[in-house]
């Protein structure tokens, strides 16, 4: 399959992008030369778009030749080189992921929405503008603002005007002007464009009192190779922790490379020296970028990926966080214990 128009979850994003790294890694140093070249043109081609400019000609010229050359075979072997249009929502888009695809000339168009809001309420467009990591401007029929608190609020003709009770009567859930509280915590930039910043529910407040959003952090956490999967906590407490998983693919190349083994044993290459001291420097790198309140004090290794399946994660891949506290509160308990 070799579609023309992809849409994925930020997760679906994520695991491509951490199979094309795989991929990438193993080519020979001439080849991960020249496709580091190209996809810094492709990575000005799009800045000069975001912009809202017409990139000049001579910058035209060199993205043919290297989308053409170079980043068109390589996309090839995801199945996405014919791929004009795409799109992701449902969660943040880890920015990292987002300039990825974009140095490879694919501008993953963020949309952001909710049942309520009849579907789509935000949207980046390579038509009608866009910013990477933001989820676009709203649509024709909706405004949007944010609270004092950072909650995000939305009003017009597609948001609904309340809940269906058993009786056939409607619960409204806008108020007396018609604004509707999402439980969405997000930004407006000068141009009208809105960033996600988490769920204002899975916000952690720590005993201190400041406020973290988890999804932030775990992004932040997630740009190393080594990571596929994070989730951080601290609500009450006085500092972060967090669990993270080996990425199931980049883990045993990384391993492989380095001649550790067996490497294609996860729940081993977790408990590794080389590896745990390889997250160590991961870990102080996003802790480096964070404030002094999102970074993370202490950290457990896991080799196990989490899944529907396992229970970890929803069906369209968004973490399930009350299932991962009860599945590994153990673990969590000994990180803030001693």
């Amino acid at each position: 399959v070799r579609p023309r128009q992809f849409f994925g979850v930020p997760r679906i994003w994520e695991k491509f992008a951490a199979a094309l790294r795989t991929g990438l890694a193993r080519l020979p140093e001439d080849r991960r030369a020249a496709v580091e070249e190209a996809a810094a043109v492709a990575r000005a081609h799009v800045a000069h778009r975001e912009r809202g400019e017409r990139p000049p000609a001579a910058l035209d010229e060199s993205y043919a030749r290297a989308r053409d050359e170079v980043l068109r075979p390589l996309l090839a072997l995801a199945g996405l080189d014919r791929v004009t249009w795409a799109a992701s929502a449902s969660a943040p888009m880890p920015q990292d992921v987002v300039r990825f695809w974009a140095g490879l000339g694919i501008v993953v168009m963020d949309a952001w929405g909710l049942t309520e809001t009849t579907g789509v309420a935000t949207t980046n467009s390579p038509r009608t503008g866009f910013r990477l990591g933001s989820v676009g401007r709203p649509v024709a029929s909706v405004e949007v603002r944010t609270a004092a608190d950072g909650e995000i609020e939305v009003r017009g003709a597609s948001v609904f005007s309340g809940y269906l009770r058993a009786d056939g009567t409607v619960r409204s859930a806008l108020d007396a002007d018609g604004w509707l509280a999402t439980g969405d915590i997000g930004r407006l930039d000068d141009d009208g464009y809105l960033w996600l910043t988490d769920r204002k529910k899975e916000m952690i407040i720590t005993s201190t009192g400041k406020n973290v959003s988890p999804a932030l952090v775990e992004n932040t956490l997630k740009e190393h190779p080594l990571i596929g999967q994070a989730l951080v906590h601290g609500d009450r407490r006085s500092y972060l922790v967090a669990l993270l998983v080996l990425d199931a693919e980049a883990a045993p190349v990384w391993a492989a490379e380095r001649g550790l083994g067996p490497a294609d044993d996860l729940t081993a290459l977790a408990a590794h020296p080389d590896v745990l001291a390889e997250v160590d420097r991961a870990v102080a790198a996003a802790n480096a970028r964070l404030n002094r309140t999102e970074q993370v004090k202490r950290y457990r290794l896991l080799g196990r990926e989490w899944g529907p399946a396992t229970g970890e994660l929803t069906p369209s891949l968004k973490l399930r966080r009350r299932v991962v506290h009860t599945l590994y509160a153990d673990e969590l308990a000994a990180l803030y214990a001693g």
